[in-house]
């Protein structure tokens, strides 16, 4: 009698929206999948967390993974327009500098986007309130071990698969035991983030005004400009408009494992009157009814020269930490994640090493790319000198200047890599 092959298994570090999307491609392709995550439960409601804008493609491999296109049309509303736009911090007037009609992004907040995939996965393959400690790999690199804490009772637990998954964010730890001198980059400001939840009091002056003033929410990314700072505002799923404030400021001193700060009710408050001197009253009014606003320090990193070892790979922030003005960051985690699984597919567990140099051949040009022209719209957008490039004036720049502001611009912005384009053709 035959013994029955045994399933390749995977273990992936992180249970964010990159880990999600990384147990969708790989369940999808057969292999077993265990998610490991120290938050002790998947979110529920609407924690800490923001507003997303998904590209097309991303799109488009998300309906694959769930089979009903549905769905994900369900779960959120069309950014059908990219305008970016100037405000005169002084008279408080506005102006269009740029409007791209064919964006066709949608935007959603992160906890939906979140359940909408967790929830399609089968949910035993998730250890929830489990800290990842450290990992080996085997002499023959065919396995690896992971060690993990369960954070309920202290104990520490092992885990054998055959590939270890770093979906453990920007400040990765898997990363760093590779890389220990690679170090992230502060941009030079920071992002005040709110999502304001307008249940209930959608005829409310606070909401007719911000209609008024940006009348084409509901179907449009919106990027307010103005000197040295700029604002994004869009509106997500159930009645919420997900808005930004970027504040040029020193690096802040960082708590904890995150990039995201703790905020008091007087740091708020300044928020509020450097918003009043630049925004349209509309827009701080929105700003003033969010609850639990939060900032978070904006960083990114040098391009790595590699993501894989052995059987070591990164996906997502792990891989690539980026700024966040070329809606990338969670556009990379769900192609990043399509194209490891294609590749494992194509190549199988005893060809791993040739499936990850694939996917790493395919992945690093792209967002290497992606990850410095994004830094160099943050610089653009925020006044901050760059390279033989003079700071952006909005009252003296050209046609040409304005259309470096598009999204559509981004390097890559609608290729499709070959190994993923069967998959697409389902849907």
């Amino acid at each position: 009698m035959m013994k029955k092959k045994n399933k390749a298994k995977a273990i992936i570090v992180g249970g964010s929206i990159a880990g999600v999307s990384c147990a969708h491609a790989l369940t999808s392709i057969g292999w077993e999948v265990v998610v490991l995550e120290k938050t002790s439960a998947p979110p529920t409601g609407s924690p800490t967390g923001a507003g997303l804008g998904l590209d097309p493609l991303a799109q488009m491999v998300i309906s694959s993974w769930l089979g009903h296109p549905q769905l994900f049309q369900q779960a959120t509303l069309p950014l059908a327009i990219d305008q970016n736009q100037a405000t005169d911090a002084s008279t408080k007037v506005s102006w269009t500098l740029t409007r791209d009609e064919e964006f066709n992004f949608r935007a959603a907040h992160w906890a939906d986007l979140h359940a909408l995939l967790y929830n399609a996965l089968p949910p035993d393959i998730f250890f929830w309130g489990h800290q990842f400690i450290s990992f080996s790999i085997s002499e023959d690199k065919t396995s690896v071990k992971l060690k993990a804490r369960v954070l309920q009772n202290d104990e520490i637990i092992e885990i054998d698969g055959n590939l270890l998954v770093a979906a453990d964010g920007c400040l990765s730890l898997i990363r760093q035991s590779f890389l220990p001198d690679t170090k992230l980059r502060y941009s030079g400001y920071c992002a005040w983030r709110g999502v304001l939840d307008f249940s209930g009091i959608e005829d409310s002056e606070t909401i007719k005004g911000i209609r008024k003033a940006y009348p084409d929410l509901g179907k449009c990314l919106y990027f307010d400009l103005s000197s040295g700072t700029h604002s994004v505002l869009y509106e997500v799923l159930n009645k919420r408009l997900n808005w930004i404030f970027y504040v040029n400021q020193p690096e802040p001193e960082l708590k904890r494992n995150s990039v995201t700060m703790k905020v008091s009710e007087d740091m708020i408050n300044k928020m509020i009157q450097e918003a009043e001197k630049v925004w349209v009253p509309e827009f701080v009014r929105v700003m003033k009814e969010t609850m639990n606003p939060f900032l978070n320090a904006i960083y990114d990193c040098d391009p790595l020269r590699q993501i894989i070892w052995d059987n070591v790979v990164l996906i997502g922030d792990a891989a690539h930490p980026t700024t966040p003005h070329g809606l990338r960051s969670t556009n990379m985690s769900i192609l990043d994640s399509a194209v490891l699984g294609k590749c494992l597919e194509k190549w199988g567990v005893e060809n791993l090493q040739s499936a990850l140099e694939d996917y790493q051949s395919i992945r690093l040009p792209v967002t290497s790319e992606q990850v410095l022209y994004s830094r160099r719209l943050g610089c653009i957008k925020q006044g901050l000198d760059l390279p033989n490039h003079k700071p952006f004036d909005l009252k003296t720049a050209s046609p040409e200047d304005c259309n470096a502001l598009q999204q559509k611009y981004m390097p890559f912005f609608t290729s499709i890599p070959s190994i993923i384009e069967p998959m697409l053709h389902s849907i």
